[in-house]
C-alpha cells in the first residue's frame, strides 16, 4: 500500500529530525517491508504558478492540433504559451511552469520560439510534474488563487512509502493501521482517526425517508450500516487536497461521492459503497444470488452469477457484488441527488469467493478478504456522511442498521509461556506496554494476564499470537542468540559417528566421496546381474527422467556410472566411494489413509 508521509503526520507525532530512511526502518523493525520510497518534488524547482486561461487561439497547418494560450498569472500581464492539450477551456485554472523552473528529468523551462510563436512557459500535466502517471491532458484545477504557488497548493513535496502488507494484517491497509504501527515502532504519540468521528450526532437524526436494510444470509455478514443523504450536489469537483491524497496512494479521482468513499477507505480501512438511493426499491438486503443470474458491474461487464455469490440487493434486483464491486444500475452519477452509503462487515471467505469466481480483485475486496474491523461500519459510514455534508451540501436523512452487537473478546495468557515460546525474558511491564501499543486492554499483575483484544485484530486468538506481537514490538534484536539443543544433548548419534569415521578413513587413503542420484533403470540392474532381494525396487510415479524410473537397490550402479563418465573425460587415477541409502521392496508397505475433505477432520486426525 502506498501512503504519504504528510498523511501519517496527522496521526503520529514524529520526532523533528526523523528522516524518511528512519521511518522506513521503523516499519521494517515491526514486520512491514518497504518496497519503495518516492521522494515527490525532490527534483522539481519553481516557479510553478496557478494560471487562469484568458484566451485560446487554434493554430492550423500543423501535423497535430496546437493552441496558443493566453494566461493570467497574477502579474497584470498576459503570458502566452504553446500547448497541445485539448482538455481545458477559457477561465479554467491550470498549472504553469514559467522560465527558470526545472521539471523532473532536469527539464529546464525557458522562453522559446515554436510554431511561429514565442512560448513563454509551459502548462503542465501530472506526469510532467512527477506526481502521477496521468498524461492524457494537462492539470485543470478545481480551485486556487491566480498567481499562487502551485507546488504548495498541490502538496507536491512529500515522501510516499510503498508498504508491503501481509495477508494476516488487513488492518494495516489504511492510514489508521500503519500510523498505529509506526507510532508503536518509534514510541511516539498516536491519535486514532476513528476517535475524531462524530457518530452520535448523526445517529440522533431519524427519518422514515432513510433507506432500510436487513441481513437475510447471516453467514454473509454480521454488521451493516446504511446512511441516507439527500440534496447531494454530485456535480461539485473533489477538493484538491482529497484528489492529491488519492493520487499519492495510487488511486485516481473519479467524482466527489466516489472519492469520499475511497478516501475514507484509505484513512480508516473500511470499504464503503455509494448507491443512487432513488433506484432502490423496498430497502437493501444482504443475500446470496440464488434466483439472480447476472449483474452488470461498474466496469460495464455483464457477470454471470453463481448461486453462492454474496450480493447487495433490493426487493427486485441485484445491485452490487458484496464487498467487491457495485452495479452499474445503481451507480452514482452527476444526476444523482439522493445517496445511500453502505458500510458492512462481510464474511471474508464469501468475499474471497466472489473475487475468485469473477476474477475481479478490487481495493475493497482485498481489504474484505483480510477481514476488516466490525466496529468501523458505524464509524466509517458516519465519516463519509459528514464529508458529503461538508463538501457536497448534503442533507442527512438518517441511518439504518442490521446485525449483531459486537462482543468484546477476552483472552488469558501466561507471561512465562510467552517467554518460553520466544526464548527471551520479558518483564510484566514490557509485555503490557507492547500489547497496549497495538490497542489491547490489559489487566492483571501476576503471571497470568487478561487481554481484551481490539476489534481490528481478529488474528489474535492464542498465546503464540500474542508472543509474536510482543517479540516484534519489544524488538527481535532483544531475543538472545542460542543454538537449539537436542533432547540427548548437542552430539552426534552412534550411526553419524560411524559414517564420518568411515568417510574420513577412505578419504585419508585417497578416495573421493561422491553423491549420486538414487535413480536407476531396469537395463542397468539386469546388466549388473542383480537378482532376488537386490533386484526388487520401487518404481516412481513421477520420475525426474523416464530413463531412470526406479530407485536404486545398491550403490554400485551410481558409482560405476560416475566412474565411466570420468574415464571418458580423460581421468586415469580414480578412487571413489559413496555413503547413501538404498531402497529394496522386500516388505509390504502400509496402507496410507488420507483424511476426507468432505468434513472437518477431528482432533485425533
Amino acid at each position: 500500500m502506498k501512503i504519504p508521509l504528510s498523511w501519517l503526520k496527522e496521526f503520529v507525532s514524529l520526532p523533528a529530525k526523523v528522516s524518511a530512511e528512519d521511518i522506513a526502518q521503523a516499519f521494517v523493525s515491526v514486520g512491514f517491508e518497504i518496497e519503495g520510497i518516492d521522494y515527490q518534488g525532490k527534483d522539481l524547482k519553481g516557479p510553478l504558478l496557478v494560471g487562469k486561461v484568458l484566451s485560446i487561439e487554434e493554430l492550423s497547418g500543423h501535423k497535430k492540433p496546437i493552441r496558443y494560450v493566453g494566461l493570467d498569472l497574477g502579474s497584470g500581464k498576459t503570458r502566452f504559451v504553446i500547448c497541445g492539450a485539448r482538455n481545458f477551456k477559457v477561465n479554467d485554472l491550470v498549472v504553469v511552469a514559467v522560465p527558470g523552473a526545472v521539471l523532473p528529468g532536469n527539464f529546464a523551462i525557458a522562453a522559446r520560439e515554436t510554431y511561429g510563436k514565442v512560448s513563454d512557459g509551459m502548462i503542465c500535466s501530472a506526469k510532467e510534474l512527477g506526481i502521477s502517471d496521468e498524461h492524457a491532458g494537462i492539470i485543470v484545477l478545481p480551485e486556487g488563487k491566480v498567481g499562487s504557488d502551485a507546488i504548495k497548493l498541490l502538496e507536491i513535496e512529500d515522501v510516499i512509502f510503498d508498504v508491503a502488507i501481509n495477508p494476516d494484517r488487513g488492518y494495516a491497509m489504511s492510514v489508521r493501521g500503519l500510523a498505529r504501527e509506526l507510532s508503536a515502532s518509534l514510541k511516539c504519540k498516536y491519535i486514532d482517526p476513528a476517535s475524531n468521528v462524530q457518530v452520535k450526532k448523526l445517529n440522533a437524526i431519524k427519518s422514515p425517508k432513510a433507506i432500510g436494510v436487513k441481513i437475510e444470509d447471516k453467514t454473509g455478514a454480521d454488521q451493516i450500516f446504511i446512511r441516507t443523504l439527500d440534496q447531494v450536489n454530485t456535480k461539485i469537483s473533489s477538493p484538491i487536497w482529497m484528489q492529491r491524497r488519492l493520487e499519492k496512494c495510487g488511486m485516481r479521482s473519479i467524482s466527489l461521492a466516489v472519492d469520499i468513499t475511497n478516501y475514507v477507505m484509505l484513512e480508516l480501512g473500511q470499504p464503503l459503497h455509494a448507491f443512487d438511493a432513488d433506484v432502490i426499491t423496498g430497502g437493501l438486503r444482504v443475500a446470496r444470488a440464488n434466483k439472480f443470474s447476472k449483474l452488470v458491474t461498474l466496469d460495464k461487464v455483464e457477470r454471470k452469477l453463481s448461486a453462492d455469490n454474496l450480493l447487495i440487493c433490493d426487493a427486485n434486483s441485484a445491485l452490487a457484488l458484496a464487498g467487491t464491486m457495485g452495479g452499474l444500475a445503481s451507480e452514482v452519477t452527476s444526476q444523482t441527488t439522493k445517496i445511500a452509503l453502505e458500510a458492512a462487515h462481510f464474511d471474508p471467505i464469501s468475499i474471497a469467493r466472489n473475487s475468485r469466481f469473477h476474477k475481479l480483485s478490487s481495493e475493497a475486496s482485498r481489504r474484505m478478504e483480510r477481514n476488516t474491523d466490525p466496529a468501523l461500519t458505524e464509524i466509517a459510514s458516519a465519516r463519509a456522511a459528514q464529508l458529503l455534508i461538508d463538501l457536497a451540501g448534503a442533507k442527512y436523512l438518517g441511518s439504518s442498521f442490521a446485525g449483531l452487537a459486537i462482543k468484546p473478546r477476552k483472552i488469558k495468557i501466561s507471561v512465562e509461556k510467552v517467554c518460553e515460546l520466544v526464548g527471551a525474558k520479558y518483564t510484566l511491564k514490557q509485555v503490557k506496554d507492547a500489547l497496549i501499543l497495538i490497542g489491547c486492554k490489559v489487566t492483571g499483575s501476576g503471571s497470568i494476564i487478561t487481554i481484551e483484544v481490539p476489534t481490528w485484530r481478529p488474528d489474535l486468538s492464542n498465546t503464540a499470537d500474542f508472543a509474536e506481537e510482543i517479540a516484534r514490538l519489544v524488538g527481535y534484536d532483544q531475543i538472545p542468540l542460542r543454538l537449539p539443543t537436542g533432547k540427548s544433548g548437542a552430539k552426534l548419534s552412534t550411526m553419524q559417528n560411524r559414517k564420518r569415521q568411515i568417510a574420513l578413513m577412505l578419504a585419508n587413503q585417497g578416495y573421493t566421496e561422491v553423491i549420486n542420484y538414487p535413480f536407476v533403470n531396469q537395463q542397468l540392474v539386469d546388466a549388473l546381474g542383480f537378482t532376488g532381494d537386490r533386484a526388487k525396487s520401487f518404481k516412481l510415479a513421477n520420475p525426474m527422467s523416464e530413463d531412470f524410473p526406479l530407485l536404486r537397490t545398491h550403490l554400485l550402479p551410481g558409482l560405476l556410472t560416475t566412474l565411466s563418465r570420468n574415464i571418458n573425460r580423460g581421468a586415469k587415477d580414480l578412487a571413489l566411494f559413496e555413503i547413501g541409502s538404498v531402497f529394496r521392496n522386500i516388505s509390504p508397505l502400509g496402507k496410507v489413509v488420507l483424511p476426507t475433505t468432505e468434513r472437518k477432520p477431528s482432533q485425533k486426525v
